[in-house]
């Protein structure tokens, strides 16, 4: 389904970025020496050299130009944001290390507005063209679907929920009618599709027949070869694996994986870390640095033991580290392993209060800034739970692939606090199986915004 318009507006965004790139380090300086009329940035030349290399290995990495008119709208957004703030810490640890590359600030601060503001104006502008515009400015695709096996059904119904594709599915061909879908355009057997193509300008026919069925594959090969149509096979695996995979590609070797990780990328795992630290830092300077003593006295008042509450818990690749708390309870001997329930005898009065407002796990962003954490992941649990819930859910370990967090899309959907019943923690892992599948900076945003709104409420489950 690849377009022929494709390269032709990938150069067309790469284009446009870069002038942008550009252009607007001159404005910036237009708009900071304001009135004059004429800038002379030739001083500034190798500091804009390197920004279009900052630029250049930002975008590369997230690969912001591939694909641009396949994938949705949400993955071009999110890599475009995550381009653009690798592209900002870059282009501004290297003016903080090369102080010879001086810039005034002013003009550096009008350039790190403007050039993102406007790099994702265009981008917003260019998905909608795409979305409106599309018959004016580009040509569908036309294909046929051979096979009304599962696995051509649900390449019918994907490439119909997704029209940035650019293709329209005219019909399926199988040798029984009655196993095509009555909603889904019967064009006739299997050995009717090439004639069909010719007559109809079909642009590529999808092969979806059972992977045994070689000998009329190979048959198909060669009449759309000989046809100048394209040819893609689609393998059946639900046969034999009840699973839905996703495929990798080494070389010529076809992987197949049971779910997209976003943070198997190693640049996403960056932006992610990036993230964290300067989050972390931001509440240890601000709040932790005044909350911590005054929390501390009034602990050690009502009980005696120490200001914070340390215990071992299973971490990233279920390795053990110690989780950071303020001490809510007494110190007694089952402190260690049981979980905290509801009118809890061992829960002090300031315990109580810094328990309802979750202000007992702020020194956990110690535990971020030390790579322990994450502000958004998982919930760590006990390593006794962590043992009991392995043998009781079969995919429980697999959240263990995250680095956890202080807070996490389980929590701002209910699922926090003591877990009674089986039912309860198989829901949270559920939740943090698609956070997995699904992360992306602004759903990590989108979950801490979350969280506080669900702290300014009354929480049922916060005790």
């Amino acid at each position: 389904m690849v377009h022929k318009y494709a390269t032709l507006f990938r150069w067309l965004n790469i284009i446009v970025d870069y002038m942008l790139l550009n252009g607007m380090f001159y404005i910036s300086f237009l708009i900071a020496e304001y009135p004059l009329v004429w800038v002379d940035v030739y001083d500034y030349k190798l500091t804009l050299l390197l920004l279009n290399f900052c630029w250049f290995y930002s975008s590369s990495v997230f690969n912001i130009y591939s694909h641009i008119l396949k994938r949705d709208s949400v993955p071009i957004i999110n890599s475009n944001i995550a381009a653009l703030t690798i592209f900002i810490i870059i282009a501004a640890i290297i003016k903080l290390v090369l102080p010879d590359l001086y810039v005034p600030p002013t003009p550096f601060i009008y350039y790190f507005a403007l050039f993102p503001t406007l790099v994702l104006a265009w981008r917003f502008m260019f998905l909608l063209l795409r979305k409106y515009r599309r018959k004016v400015w580009l040509r569908s695709s036309y294909i046929v679907i051979v096979g009304a096996g599962s696995a051509g059904t649900e390449l019918y119904n994907y490439v119909c929920s997704n029209p940035q594709l650019e293709c329209y599915v005219a019909g399926m061909f199988d040798d029984n009618p009655n196993r095509v879908p009555p909603n889904i355009n019967y064009l006739g057997r299997v050995d009717q599709c090439i004639s069909y193509a010719v007559e109809n300008n079909v642009n590529e026919i999808y092969c979806t027949l059972p992977n045994n069925d070689c000998e009329r594959i190979e048959k198909l090969l060669l009449e759309t070869d000989r046809n100048m149509i394209r040819f893609r096979l689609v393998p059946d695996l639900k046969g034999s694996i009840h699973h839905n995979f996703m495929v990798d590609m080494f070389g010529y070797v076809p992987v197949l994986k049971p779910r997209q990780e976003p943070l198997e990328n190693k640049a996403n795992e960056i932006v992610k870390r990036i993230f964290d630290i300067l989050f972390s830092l931001i509440v240890i300077v601000f709040v932790l640095s005044w909350l911590t003593p005054i929390l501390a006295a009034l602990i050690k008042i009502e009980s005696k033991g120490p200001v914070f509450f340390k215990q071992l818990r299973s971490g990233k690749n279920n390795k053990p580290f110690f989780c950071l708390k303020f001490r809510s309870m007494k110190v007694n001997p089952d402190l260690e392993n049981e979980q905290a329930t509801k009118n809890d005898y061992r829960v002090t009065r300031v315990g109580r209060f810094i328990r309802m407002t979750s202000i007992d796990e702020l020194p956990q962003f110690i535990n971020v800034l030390l790579g322990h954490m994450s502000v958004v992941g998982p919930r760590p649990h006990m390593l006794k739970q962590t043992l009991d819930y392995s043998e009781l859910i079969n995919n429980y370990m697999v959240r263990h692939f995250l680095t956890p967090g202080i807070t996490g899309w389980a929590q701002v959907n209910g699922y926090r606090g003591e877990t009674k019943e089986t039912s309860s923690m198989i829901n949270r892992v559920k939740a943090d199986l698609w956070y997995l599948e699904n992360w992306s900076i602004l759903l990590d945003i989108k979950i801490i915004f979350l969280t506080i709104w669900k702290l300014l409420k009354y929480d049922k489950n916060a005790y």
